[in-house]
Parts: C-alpha cells; structure tokens; sequence
C-alpha cells in the first residue's frame, strides 16, 4: 500500500512538468509522423504473470512491426531480445524521444491505472512460456517505469543478467531502496545513459 501511495503521490506531484511534455511530444509526432497513432501500446507481461497494454509514444513508422522480419539480419541481440543499432525503422524525433526516454513518458498513465509501479522490474513483451522456470520469480513484485538494472552502471545487461538483478532487487524492496532508484535514476536520463 505504501507502494501504491508513493506512486500515486509522485506522478500528481510532478504532473505540472511531465503533463505539457506529453502534450508537446504528441503534437510532434502528430506533425513529423502522420498516418499512425501518436501511441505505440503493446502486451506486456506484469506482476503475477498478468498481462497488461503498455502505453509508449511511437518512435518508428507506423508499419514498423511489419518490417522487422526484413532487418532481422541486422539483430545485435539473441533471442529472446531484438536491437538493431542504427534502427532504420525509427523516425528523426524517435531518436530525440528515445535518447532523451521521452518515449517512457505515457508509461506514467500505467502507473496511475496501476499497471505499473515507478521501481521494479521492467515488464516484456515476452509470453510468461518463454521463460525458464526460475526467471518467472521476477514476476511476483510490480512491473517498473525504472529499475535496478537501469542504474546498475552496466552499459547492456544480457537478458540473464537483468533477470538477476531484476531477482536481487525483489529481495530487498523497500520505500528506501526505490527512493534511491529513482533519484539514481535522474541523472541517467540527463547523461542519456543507455538510451
């Protein structure tokens, strides 16, 4: 419940700032990128295996699903996980929002209809089957708009190695440890780390 509250409390304390960005970026994708929604909304996987629709602002042309079996050739990752540095698909302000994590902004609406929590692990869009047996622990706390993992100081976490981290978190969540994430977590978004 404290969880909850601190939330709810944090994202309508900080409305007045992060309320006329949403509206900005929407105006600009709108007038950069017509011919697609101003949200990308995608399946996710969160606490207790519930799926839920992720909101995101669109960063790529609007048939980007369609062309990613064509630029498979260009997957830096291994499944379960898709990268591709530079990613053809993604419009001149997508890489604005992504570099900034502009594009997260709408994830704060997950968090008010309780989706989300703003610390814990980062929800996939994976199928709870398309886990090993141990790696679905990392299910039993909240999904987070920020984590452990993104402040860690490690450039690229492997698909294992975030499920770890996700796991030593959930060990140890408190009111004390998400407040230090979340202040960890301001000058990664100013330094662009890991966007």
């Amino acid at each position: 419940m404290c969880k909850r509250a601190t939330d709810i409390v944090v994202v309508l304390v900080l409305a007045p700032l992060w309320f006329p960005l949403v509206l900005a970026v929407a105006a600009g994708i709108m007038l950069t990128s017509p011919g697609g929604s101003v949200l990308f909304r995608q399946h996710r996987t969160g606490r207790d295996l519930r799926r839920f629709v992720i909101l995101k602002f669109r960063t790529m042309v609007p048939n980007a699903e369609e062309l990613k079996a064509e630029l498979q050739h260009l997957n830096l990752r291994t499944w379960p996980d898709f990268k591709a540095d530079p990613d053809p698909r993604v419009t001149a302000l997508g890489r604005l929002l992504r570099c900034t994590s502009l594009d997260e902004l709408p994830q704060l609406f997950n968090v008010i209809r309780g989706d989300m929590s703003l610390v814990g692990p980062r929800p996939t869009s994976l199928r709870p089957e398309a886990y090993e047996p141990w790696q679905l622990e990392r299910f039993r706390g909240p999904a987070g708009l920020t984590g452990v993992w993104q402040v860690s100081g490690r450039a690229h976490p492997s698909f294992v190695q975030r499920v770890h981290l996700d796991l030593a978190y959930l060990e140890r969540a408190c009111w004390r440890l998400d407040m230090e994430i979340l202040l960890r977590t301001v000058p990664q978004l100013v330094m662009r780390k890991g966007a």
